[in-house]
């Protein structure tokens, strides 16, 4: 089940210069945004716990991004 809504990846990819976009491309894009989002989210969790804390910050995403 997804769980980032298919409409704006769709708008992404439209506005990015497609002219047309199919439900599988979405689909496939979609997919992907989701497995890159729960792995940042993981480093950012582990981050954050580093840290002594509990609470994710932009700092702990921004970081576990340049991490990966």
């Amino acid at each position: 089940m997804a769980r980032i809504p298919i409409a704006p990846v769709g708008r992404i990819i439209k506005e990015s210069g497609a002219e047309r976009v199919s439900e599988d491309a979405k689909v496939a894009l979609e997919a992907y945004l989701e497995e890159k989002a729960e792995e940042v989210s993981r480093e950012s969790i582990k981050l954050a716990a580093l840290a002594k804390r509990k609470t994710v910050k932009a700092e702990d995403i921004e970081l576990a991004i340049k991490n990966l």
